[in-house]
């Protein structure tokens, strides 16, 4: 049995800045598996599909010694993201979607727990939730499930499913926006509590340059954001969260302590271009400089 696995697509991403235009992998799948493999680990497992367009970015991961299963697609998910002066506003536009995940594709992968990167609202196939709780733990990243896709445009949605499928989530992070589209409430304490009343054992709320707020057995963690030396590319930064927190609570941090790993990794993230490629040691000098002062 592996320590995670992480089922989502790597995505084809146009990146438009005021200042730039770059095509690029990206994706919850290719965020998470660079920044855990910087980590160090070697317990983990990517389940992902993709077109022959995107094939050429599996092989790399792959001899860097990153464990990948392939789910065939005809296409290959294609993201424009345009961003304006102000790095926590986008735009997207979806040229191309790829084959959703269905039970089939998880039966052979035994995980600790299991890492949902949704980046549209049909990545999954309705049934995959509760039969991999059945399994292990399952983390869930919302953001792709209040995202429906009409022609080329992204349309902001709620989790229909969300009631029925919650109490099958046992880790939950989700931002400052999605949080009020799922709970109605626009205050992250409350939100936090509605989510675990409806099933969540850990929601992680993050908030950008605010900092984050786990909720779990009923006590809060208020976690800091860490300071940047510069801000570069904010692209991947809540999956790369994800990645740390998760990486940190299968080895049995506590709450905070996971968190603040995360944050500090997101920090280190965002300083470049690209997903995490720094070491666990770079990250923990983030959280120990920051304690001193």
């Amino acid at each position: 049995m592996i320590d995670i696995c992480c089922v989502g697509h790597i995505t084809l991403d146009k990146i438009t800045t005021p200042t730039l235009t770059q095509f690029m992998p990206g994706g919850t799948a290719y965020y998470f598996a660079e920044g855990i493999h910087h980590l160090g680990t070697r317990s983990f497992q990517l389940v992902t599909a993709v077109g022959e367009s995107e094939l050429p970015v599996i092989r790399k991961l792959r001899d860097a010694g990153i464990s990948i299963k392939l789910v065939r697609s005809q296409n290959s998910v294609f993201f424009e993201n345009i961003y304006g002066e102000d790095q926590n506003n986008r735009t997207q536009r979806v040229r191309s979607k790829a084959a959703p995940f269905t039970i089939k594709d998880l039966e052979d992968i035994d995980a600790r727990i299991y890492h949902l990167g949704s980046l549209l609202a049909d990545d999954f196939a309705p049934d995959l939730i509760p039969y991999l709780h059945r399994k292990g733990k399952v983390s869930l990243d919302v953001q792709g499930l209040l995202r429906e896709v009409r022609g080329e445009d992204v349309f902001p949605i709620d989790w229909k499913a969300k009631r029925e499928l919650l109490p099958y989530v046992d880790i939950l992070k989700v931002n400052e926006y999605e949080m009020e589209v799922l709970t109605g409430c626009n205050e992250a304490h409350e939100a936090a509590r509605r989510l675990a009343d409806w099933g969540c054992n850990e929601v992680c709320i993050t908030d950008g340059s605010y900092g984050s707020l786990i909720y779990a057995e009923g006590e809060f963690f208020e976690i800091p954001a860490y300071t940047p030396t510069r801000v570069v590319d904010v692209t991947g930064c809540g999956d790369t969260y994800s990645t740390g927190y998760l990486y940190k609570r299968i080895q049995g941090a506590g709450y905070d302590e996971a968190g603040r790993f995360a944050a500090a990794m997101s920090t280190l993230k965002l300083q470049s271009t690209g997903p995490f490629s720094q070491t666990e040691s770079d990250v923990e000098r983030v959280v120990r400089q920051a304690a001193a002062r």
